[in-house]
């Protein structure tokens, strides 16, 4: 039970990747307020967490909006009592290419996948501090490493996510406050998906090769590594990046 009588916030904590951090943070003895702008997706997860014998509420939460966010806080903090570990998963991919997407497009992304992790931690910040600490995880991409065609709003959401990840942990390492970022790479997340949306996995052994470890990542692989950071077995390390991708960013590839 690594995360024994700890508070913890899960940003889009109700599918893909958020739901696994949010099961295994649970698992591993922390209560954990899931932060989801889909109630549909929040309600269900935190439901099928409690049945398993964790401690798991849902509050909608749009991390674009300073108001969401602040009673989000608050909520959390009147629910369990305190704040110790702020997991900002929450992100949406949005794109095309740059001669005909729109600007709204792009300050959609970063108003969720960047200004939305820097709000939430401004306001985590104070509650970890006065209760002696915490952990800040900000979930980044290897897309914040390397590129596709017309990716550019989430590629640079995500490039900014590891920028905000060193300097908070300069900022609030003066008040006990360590800051990593976790860069997924591909990840398969179909089965984590809510019940309605919810579609078989199709991925063929060329996917899998493409990885060193010999298949595609799972979510799972990312919340293992979340559990890592917001232990005590991490106490040494912050601001730093760590790369979940299975070996694919630094697989030289010819062709």
């Amino acid at each position: 039970m690594k995360l024994e009588n700890k508070v913890a916030i899960v940003t889009g904590g109700g599918q893909g990747i958020g739901r696994a951090i949010s099961g295994a943070f649970c698992r591993e003895g922390a209560a954990v307020v899931i932060a989801e702008v889909d109630e549909e997706a929040g309600e269900e997860a935190a439901s099928e967490i409690a049945r398993a014998g964790g401690r798991c509420i849902f509050i909608r939460t749009d991390v674009s909006d300073e108001d969401s966010v602040k009673n989000m806080i608050t909520a959390a903090r009147a629910a369990f009592g305190g704040l110790h570990i702020l997991c900002n998963n929450a992100g949406i991919f949005d794109g095309g290419s740059i001669y005909t997407t729109d600007m709204a497009t792009w300050d959609r992304v970063i108003a969720v996948n960047l200004r939305g992790a820097y709000m939430c931690a401004k306001y985590a910040a104070p509650v970890m501090r006065d209760g002696g600490g915490g952990v800040i995880i900000n979930i980044a991409s290897t897309r914040a490493l390397m590129s596709e065609p017309d990716t550019e709003p989430y590629s640079a959401s995500k490039g900014g996510i590891l920028a905000l990840t060193h300097a908070l942990a300069i900022s609030l390492g003066r008040d006990g406050i360590r800051v990593n970022a976790i860069s997924p790479g591909w990840i398969d997340v179909t089965g984590w998906k809510k019940k309605s949306a919810r579609r078989p996995a199709v991925l063929t052994p060329q996917d899998h090769a493409q990885h060193p470890v010999g298949r595609v990542g799972r979510p799972e692989d990312v919340a293992r590594a979340c559990v890592f950071l917001a232990s005590d077995d991490a106490g040494f390390i912050t601001g730093a990046n760590l790369v979940v991708d299975g070996g694919m960013t630094v697989k030289m590839i010819y062709v």
